[in-house]
């Protein structure tokens, strides 16, 4: 009963104070959604490979190496390390391998069809992993040549309603035959392994079998068992890595291992386990992009911080109408009643803001939530509500935000002594002034905290976008998989330059960004090995990128020479410690015999990978065999797209036409960089509307508190510009205090950031002025408009006033 009066008591003073119980309300379920929306990001983050049975168990192995001074570190291991870590280390229980491929096209009746997620499996794919078997053994669905396993979505697109069973469907560009014997649930969208259809292995027995232990390029995984210790397995696995690779690693460079770690280097393979894939990942070459942790902790930081704005708000209005509720606080104490029921009842009351507040939240929500996948590239759906933890977590976010917000009033208004109150000694909260004060301040050094980051975030995407990488990226066409044109390439390339819209056009077989392969490399007539990045191209490659030589010239049509000959940047001059580039030859180690080829330019580096690293070393040799031709165009690309694409067909009408733009795929590069700054500019939005409403709703109870004196003042002679000014300087003081308190810590939380990119912006205090002024106009206009409001009331009902 007791506690049913306090419910009443809630609602009697929410309908008595309409105005002020909205604006808590409202600024509490937005700090409540945003809190709600994060919730589901960093729990579907933190919920990656987490569905797998064994997942305690599971791991996957990892290459550390430091070769000819390049460091590597990857996901990606040599095909016979998988059987030798079965064969010979007590404690793995299975093991198994995948690799991943792009663009295979796959051929069912008349449709065709390219598909991006094509992966290779060992017939213990689904005895490691807990992806979910529809239809067939998973002892034996990749256990044959030329078996596959697709899922539910890729059958539905070839299939329809047919048994899927049975079916031969064409992969490749051999259009090899595979028999589906296996249909697969689509695999979660929180696990790093995707896939559309699963090849045997054994299919590739040639590749899969090899004996090459240096050559990494597929993925290994194995399961532990329960007892088996993970470091034990690492020390094992030490002798079994030295024993195979030395012989090769002899070989290629003339060094056993005690003399490669002598020199600094390394060839090491590590155990990871596969929860730590997502967000703890800094290995390269994984088959989908990892997440990342900082990003995960920065959203959380500023769901709390969004969540305590929302509280101050509560707490500033609290004790701010402190002086009404104290007459209450002091009647009941002389009623009888107990200081422990009256903090309960605050606090109860509270919580029932707090349980109004997060419904609203959950209905926002759910109304935003499309809004936010789209805006975080996630597929968070309703059913994360179902959970019987999230359920459990709402209810304690209720309680803890509404003792949160409801404490400092509840423990305040108590403490008054009834007498005092009763004899009107306590007068509209002006011992909470100083509290409410400090809670502004901190609440917009928060929000301006957040502006800056916003401003910086921004500042640096759209120097990465807009930067000068060493090539024009722009008007850069990419005709992918051109390869599938057989020997009519010269003739698609011929025609494609024919087109009035073209310029020049070049085979490569790089996809940028990045470079697709790394190979040891030597000075001529020295022992040292360089892993150098490599690609081909063709005579045009340089009109296509407009690249800049720094000395020499490009491959050339009119050298024959340039068959053996070499382009190489800047960063492998510095690496190979050459003065005079062109009078020098280098070593290409692949093939049966190493090849010496005359370097006949030296291109000004250019940025080919990640904004996060140096540019490294990287040599250009000529070939016509690229699979992606290069067109750099003028005008509108819709119409050269049409063109390029009726030609295609003309010459291969039963292959898929595909193509990209060479700054998207660039600009893929910062993608999640992107995410963060938009998801940061809505979430600083929402925090300076919640900042503002606590603003707006204080402004006014000030201005209704000083009613009389505004009153008094005019009748005096007083301005409505003085009385704005003398109610916004207040505010005004306090937003000052705010900007001071939050530059520093925003200005090193910035610098760090930034320092994870090798190139990027320098800090200006110009981001740091803007965001200061755009705070202080937000506190003007907020309380400027409630302060105009009160200093137009006529004199005559300001001095009738209470």
């Amino acid at each position: 009963m007791l506690f049913i009066s306090y419910i009443k008591v809630a609602f009697r003073n929410m309908w008595k104070q309409k105005f002020y119980a909205l604006i808590n309300i409202i600024g509490l379920a937005l700090g409540l959604t945003v809190c709600t929306m994060i919730g589901m990001y960093v729990a579907d983050e933190f919920s990656y490979d987490e569905f797998h049975s064994d997942v305690e168990n599971l791991y996957r192995v990892g290459l550390h190496g430091k070769l000819a001074g390049q460091e590597i570190r990857s996901y990606t291991t040599c095909p016979p390390l998988a059987n030798g870590m079965l064969t010979e280390i007590p404690g793995i229980e299975k093991v198994t391998r995948v690799n991943n491929y792009n663009n295979i096209v796959f051929r069912y009746d008349d449709l065709v069809f390219t598909e991006e997620k094509i992966i290779d499996a060992d017939s213990t794919f689904f005895d490691v992993f807990g992806f979910k078997l529809l239809k067939g053994d998973p002892q034996q669905v990749l256990v044959k040549p030329n078996s596959m396993v697709i899922t539910e979505s890729l059958a539905k697109k070839y299939l329809g309603d047919e048994e899927p069973i049975g079916k031969i469907i064409q992969v490749g560009n051999s259009k090899l035959a595979f028999e589906v014997t296996g249909l697969a649930e689509d695999p979660p969208s929180n696990s790093h392994i995707e896939f559309e259809a699963i090849l045997s292995m054994s299919s590739n027995e040639k590749s899969y079998n090899s004996t090459e232990w240096l050559n990494n390029y597929l993925y290994t995984y194995f399961v532990k068992h329960p007892e088996a210790d993970t470091e034990t397995i690492a020390e094992l696995l030490e002798p079994i890595t030295i024993r195979n690779v030395e012989p090769q690693l002899q070989q290629f460079t003339g060094m056993d291992f005690s003399k490669l770690r002598e020199g600094g280097g390394e060839y090491r393979y590590n155990a990871h386990p596969i929860t730590d894939t997502r967000l703890y990942n800094d290995l390269e070459h994984d088959m989908t992009p990892a997440g990342n942790i900082q990003h995960v902790y920065i959203l959380i930081a500023v769901g709390l911080f969004i969540l305590i704005i929302a509280c101050i708000n509560f707490m500033n209005l609290a004790t701010a109408r402190s002086a009404g509720r104290a007459k209450e606080v002091g009647m009941r104490k002389t009623l009888g009643s107990h200081r422990g029921q009256l903090i309960l009842q605050f606090l109860s009351e509270s919580v029932v803001y707090a349980f109004l507040a997060t419904l609203v939240a959950l209905i926002l929500a759910v109304a935003f939530l499309p809004g936010f996948n789209t805006l975080s590239g996630k597929e968070l759906s309703l059913e994360f509500f179902y959970e019987p933890q999230v359920i459990l977590g709402i209810l304690v976010i209720i309680l803890l935000t509404g003792v949160l917000a409801g404490s400092y009033p509840a423990f305040y208004l108590t403490s008054f002594n009834p007498v005092e109150v009763l004899k009107g000694k306590v007068k509209g909260g002006v011992k909470s002034k100083s509290v409410r004060s400090a809670l502004v301040v901190f609440q917009f050094a928060l929000s301006i905290m957040m502006v800056i980051s916003t401003a910086v975030v921004f500042q640096q995407i759209s120097f990465m976008r807009d930067k000068n990488i060493g090539i024009d990226k722009h008007n850069v066409l990419i005709v992918k998989s051109s390869h599938r044109l057989n020997d009519q390439k010269p003739a698609f390339k011929k025609q494609v330059q024919g087109m009035g819209q073209v310029q020049a056009a070049s085979f490569t077989n790089n996809s940028f960004p990045g470079v697709n392969s790394n190979t040891i490399f030597r000075s001529a007539g020295l022992d040292q090995d360089h892993i150098m990045g490599l690609y081909y191209t063709d005579h045009d490659h340089q009109e296509v990128l407009k690249f800049e030589m720094a000395e020499g010239r490009f491959f050339s049509e009119e050298f024959p020479s340039d068959s053996t000959a070499a382009v190489i940047n800047e960063a492998a001059v510095r690496e190979l410690g050459w003065t005079n580039p062109l009078e020098e030859h280098i070593i290409h180690f692949q093939g049966e015999a190493p090849q010496k080829m005359k370097v006949i330019g030296v291109i000004k580096d250019f940025n080919y990978e990640s904004f996060k690293s140096e540019v490294r070393p990287l040599v250009i040799l000529t070939g016509a065999w690229g699979a992606h031709l290069h067109v750099r165009y003028e005008g509108d690309p819709q119409s050269l797209i049409q063109s390029i694409e009726q030609e295609w067909k003309g010459i291969a009408p039963g292959e898929p036409f595909e193509y990209t733009f060479l700054d998207d795929e660039f600009d893929k590069l910062f993608r999640a960089e992107e995410r963060l700054g938009k998801i940061f500019t809505v979430f600083t939005i929402l925090t300076l509307v919640i900042a503002t409403l606590g603003l707006f709703a204080l402004a006014s109870f000030t201005s209704e508190q000083r009613t009389r004196e505004i009153g008094i003042r005019k009748v005096l002679g007083a301005s409505d510009f003085d009385l704005v000014r003398l109610l916004s300087f207040e505010f005004t003081k306090l937003v000052l205090i705010a900007i001071v308190i939050a530059v520093v810590p925003a200005y090193f939380i910035m610098s760090d950031w930034l320092n994870g990119f090798n190139y990027r912006i320098e800090l200006s205090w110009g981001v740091f002025v803007i965001s200061c002024v755009l705070a202080i106009l937000v506190a003007w206009i907020t309380v400027g408009l409630q302060a105009l409001k009160a200093a137009r009331l006529n004199p005559s009902h300001a001095l009738r006033y209470e």
